[in-house]
């Protein structure tokens, strides 16, 4: 329930926060005709999405296990997180055609202190925003969060490459602006695509890495009257891993003997930081 908790504080947190940040710079942007200001407004405002989805994706996810769900609802947080990466894409794709047409028709935005005034706001906000998930993330390891908190330190990047551009507009170099929401839109579209990929890879069922299966592996050797593995199979529901395998042992042991080894075995392989439930068969030779 504290994990809960957590993420829904971050995802209000996060929406109200960007909110106000997609307000002023957009506001601000549009009126000076900043293309990265404006950019950035636009990544505030997926920003909000992603926050409202993290909000429901961690109300579903939070749901106990029940007959028509029985690993429990662990995979909503990837599926809301695939809707967010799909998101970012899009609105990467929008703002890097957006910055490369400014580039070639030479657009130029108007100075002003406020524009500066709104880029030290929206790296704080961000930065504070930045502390606090990252700190609930390293608490609870969730994906929603992680995929927050590294949206809050991206932003403050982009936000400070944004400072620059406008500052160089002061001297009357507009170039960089454009270079800027380049920059920004690629930013995104990257950030996008690895959160797609994770929450793809666990939403197709990928199996545990090399490096668990080995651990797995050392603690079923540890247990001398087993006598050979076979049929390994891991399947993800969230963020931890339902393990199914069989173990041959001697025919001459006793049902009882053996299921007491099966039981043990499984509180081993749940005691892994990755996996959460083990269904042994046993099999006798």
């Amino acid at each position: 329930m504290e994990k809960s908790k957590c993420i829904k504080n971050a995802g209000i947190l996060g929406i109200l926060g960007n909110i106000f940040l997609l307000l002023i710079k957009g506001f601000i942007g549009f009126a000076s005709h900043s293309q990265s200001m404006i950019a950035d407004a636009f990544n505030s405002a997926s920003d909000i999405l992603a926050s409202l989805m993290a909000f429901i994706g961690n109300r579903i996810a939070s749901e106990p296990e029940d007959n028509s769900h029985n690993f429990g609802h662990g995979k909503a947080e990837y599926i809301f997180s695939l809707f967010i990466s799909i998101t970012m894409l899009i609105v990467a794709l929008k703002l890097f055609v957006d910055s490369i047409l400014s580039l070639f028709h030479h657009n130029t935005f108007t100075f002003s202190w406020i524009l500066v005034i709104v880029c030290v706001i929206t790296i704080i906000t961000k930065f504070a925003l930045y502390f606090y998930t990252k700190k609930m993330y390293q608490k609870h390891n969730s994906i929603l969060l992680e995929s927050a908190y590294k949206d809050h330190r991206n932003d403050c990047v982009v936000t400070f490459f944004t400072l620059i551009s406008i500052l160089l507009g002061k001297f009357g170099i507009f170039y960089f602006d454009g270079i800027t929401g380049t920059l920004i839109s690629i930013w995104i579209f990257i950030s996008g695509f690895s959160i797609f990929l994770e929450s793809y890879n666990i939403l197709m069922d990928i199996s545990l890495d090399e490096t668990t299966k080995e651990h797995l592996l050392s603690l079923v050797k540890q247990h001398d009257n087993i006598k050979d593995v076979s049929d390994l199979y891991a399947t993800p529901i969230g963020y931890h891993y339902v393990v199914i395998l069989t173990i041959s042992v001697d025919g001459n042991m006793s049902t009882f003997d053996s299921h007491s080894l099966a039981d043990h075995l499984e509180k081993d392989i749940v005691s892994l930081e990755k996996i959460s439930k083990a269904i042994i068969h046993v099999n006798p030779v």
